[in-house]
């Protein structure tokens, strides 16, 4: 690989078809920061998507924008950076910040695959070009809303539905998605809304027969997890807590949870995402990929991820007619069948912003070129 010589951070503004509602609030637009990486006469890109707010995890668009430019990016300039490992390794200087750590790794890996001159899936190992993905529903205005919506998603041909569940929209909509649809496979995501507290309401959700319940207590917590689990039957999936492999150890170690979800933003990016995959599938713990409403760049990434061995569910990758009206990277995420997707076939992730709607939806942009 040779040395990086150049690199473009750009924080952005992609506005939403409707607002977004989970546990930790309402978004109406979703902020990401992209880097473009320049080595070898090669432009990869990469992305993370933390949000506007620090509220899924304690970083936000803003603060990734700022600590790639005046810390990251420059220790990484006109550097040969030869393997993903070293990538890390050079940025573990500094603490956290996963997510901006994760738009400089999915940059190297694009410029990686495409110096191989291989689609990035291929790169990374992945097994299946097909993936298979599944559909999402927020917090809606009414029950009767949300019964439409997943209507709709089964007609379709989705072969599972991920509900968001918080106080307020909980046994109640659950008890009528599944009187209306009993054999559909459902999930529900916490997004970090509970405690050990709500334990007995946890066990009344056994008969609802869920595939899992994503992330039902503290962002950063795997004892109490591992608690709950022995309190109830349904599989506990863990996402915000898994930030790192070392965290992915502990909760194998300790029992917290019988799925993951892998976040590439969330990790650190794909080299950290595919040491938590090799984990998991070493204790016998499926995966499935999650997403932050990325544009096409970030969401290929998670594409080629999915395509890994131990990938077992169905994951959270979407059309870009799903959120947007136009996607800011091109060429958008499509759906090539009933609840499928396939991975990209050009070298390296397979999309980049398009110029003009890069220019339009940009709120900052620096260059970094010794």
């Amino acid at each position: 690989m040779p040395c990086i010589e150049a690199l473009d951070v750009y924080r952005v503004a992609m506005p939403l078809i409707y607002p977004f509602r989970t546990a930790f609030g309402n978004d109406a637009t979703i902020e990401s920061v992209l880097v473009r990486m320049e080595a070898g006469g090669v432009c990869g890109w990469g992305e993370a998507s933390p949000w506007k707010f620090p509220a899924y995890c304690p970083e936000s668009a803003a603060g990734v924008f700022l600590t790639i430019t005046d810390f990251m990016a420059p220790a990484l300039a006109h550097r040969d950076i030869t393997s993903g490992e070293l990538l890390q390794q050079t940025l573990a200087v500094f603490k956290g910040n996963n997510f901006a750590k994760a738009a400089l790794d999915l940059a190297w890996w694009d410029v990686h695959a495409k110096i191989r001159g291989e689609p990035l899936w291929k790169t990374i190992g992945g097994q299946r070009r097909q993936v298979e993905v599944g559909e999402d529903f927020g917090i809606m205005d009414n029950i009767p809303m949300l019964l439409d919506a997943i209507r709709g998603a089964v007609g379709a041909g989705f072969r599972r539905v991920k509900l968001k569940y918080r106080p307020g929209w909980e046994i109640n909509m659950l008890e009528a998605v599944r009187n209306s649809f009993p054999d559909i496979v459902i999930h529900i995501d916490c997004n970090s809304a509970y405690t050990l507290a709500d334990t007995a309401m946890f066990k009344e959700l056994d008969r609802f027969k869920l595939a899992m319940i994503e992330q039902p207590l503290m962002h950063d917590d795997l004892i109490d997890h591992a608690e709950l689990q022995k309190r109830i039957d349904t599989p506990i999936c863990l996402d915000e807590s898994i930030t790192s492999p070392d965290k992915a150890r502990k909760a194998v170690q300790v029992g917290a949870c019988r799925w993951v979800n892998i976040k590439p933003g969330r990790v650190g990016g794909i080299t950290n995402a595919i040491r938590i995959h090799d984990i998991c599938m070493d204790a016998g713990i499926p995966c499935w990929l999650g997403g932050m409403l990325e544009s096409a760049v970030g969401a290929s990434h998670c594409l080629a991820l999915a395509s890994l061995p131990n990938i077992r569910y169905p994951s959270d990758i979407f059309a870009t007619s799903r959120f947007y009206r136009e996607d800011l990277s091109e060429p958008a995420m499509e759906l090539s069948g009933p609840s499928v997707m396939d991975a990209r076939m050009a070298p390296g992730a397979g999309a980049q912003p398009h110029p003009e709607r890069l220019a339009a939806l940009s709120l900052d942009h620096a260059r970094i070129a010794p």
